[in-house]
């Protein structure tokens, strides 16, 4: 027997797999159905022009400014600060007081891994238990499986109405939920129906969610693309960060600056003093050092010019409003 005698060949990802398929089709009428990126009218991917331009920025400062030098294993302060203004709101005060623990992830689906991880070693047994929404995004039961937490499902979607089982899911989160216990929540464009709850249905989940004693995680992967305007699809993550919530929030750049392949990501920790985040961060470094030491440095250059800029800033505004316009009118 060798030594990979044994292994059998592991199912194909079936969204990773479907674009597989499509490259490989010779068929000139083909359409792809798998991974959700952005693209042009001629189906070709697209970059930004405000990362395009910062390109060149970064490009010229390379060996001046700039360097390929290792990260921190958390990432770099100035864009800890950036992203949780972004999530949080400029006048946020869980940011003002320092009472957020951050660290740079490899975008949403590293961000939601290294939760899962500090989860399980460092929670109570009770956090331990993860509510995610029936259906959901096809990666995240398996990223909470394999770091050995308990996955459960409330209701989300009505099939016959094509809307929100809104009745449902606080049903489950009333009678089925633990106090404790996680609960997974789609910032806003819920993947895969694109349904959202409504601003008061979130006050009403919101509450429900406080008087039973259950942990939020945002799950943040397209701010900005939903309604076209960044504040407007951070209302979730910023009332229950204002409602006093201890919350995780998981966010990704890879839809919504086209930063796909850059892997740029970060994990929000609201907690109840800036004493009390400093300790978690420490714990949060502690997970990513043995997973994988330290973070990449591209992707965290681009988001940090882009946010820190106000010009950057506002262009990628206007370009990311006009984007979700047109998937709106496509859809």
């Amino acid at each position: 027997m060798g030594l990979f005698s044994g292994l059998t060949m592991a199912p194909t990802d079936p969204i990773l797999g479907t674009s597989l398929a499509f490259q490989a089709d010779t068929d000139p009428r083909k359409v792809n159905l798998g991974v959700g990126a952005y693209r042009t009218e001629d189906g070709k991917p697209y970059v930004l022009n405000v990362v395009l331009e910062t390109e060149a920025e970064i490009l010229k400062e390379t060996g001046t400014t700039i360097n390929k030098e290792y990260s921190t294993i958390d990432g770099p302060a100035d864009l800890k600060t950036l992203t949780q203004k972004l999530a949080f709101g400029d006048d946020s005060e869980a940011v003002a007081s320092g009472r957020i623990a951050s660290v740079q992830g490899l975008s949403g689906t590293g961000s939601l891994r290294i939760c899962a991880e500090f989860t399980k070693t460092y929670l109570s047994p009770e956090a331990q238990e993860i509510w995610i929404s029936k259906p959901t995004w096809g990666n995240h039961i398996t990223i909470f499986q394999v770091a050995g937490m308990e996955v459960k499902e409330y209701p989300y979607y009505q099939a016959e109405t094509r809307g929100f089982d809104y009745e449902g899911m606080l049903k489950a989160l009333k009678e089925d939920a633990k106090p404790g216990s996680m609960v997974l929540l789609h910032a806003c464009a819920h993947n895969p129906t694109g349904v959202d709850p409504t601003e008061e249905q979130w006050k009403a989940i919101a509450a429900v969610m406080q008087e039973k004693k259950l942990s939020p995680l945002m799950d943040s992967a397209y701010q900005g693309y939903a309604s076209g305007s960044l504040d407007t699809d951070a209302f979730a993550t910023r009332l229950f960060a204002n409602m006093g919530f201890e919350m995780f929030m998981c966010q990704s750049f890879a839809k919504n600056l086209g930063l796909y392949g850059e892997r740029i990501g970060m994990l929000h920790v609201v907690c109840n003093s800036a004493d009390e985040a400093k300790v978690v961060l420490s714990q949060l470094k502690m997970v990513v050092r043995p997973m994988y030491s330290s973070p990449p440095i591209h992707g965290a250059l681009l988001v940090k010019k882009i946010l820190g800029d106000p010009a950057k800033l506002e262009a990628w505004k206007e370009e990311l409003s006009g984007m979700a316009g047109r998937i709106l009118e496509v859809r």
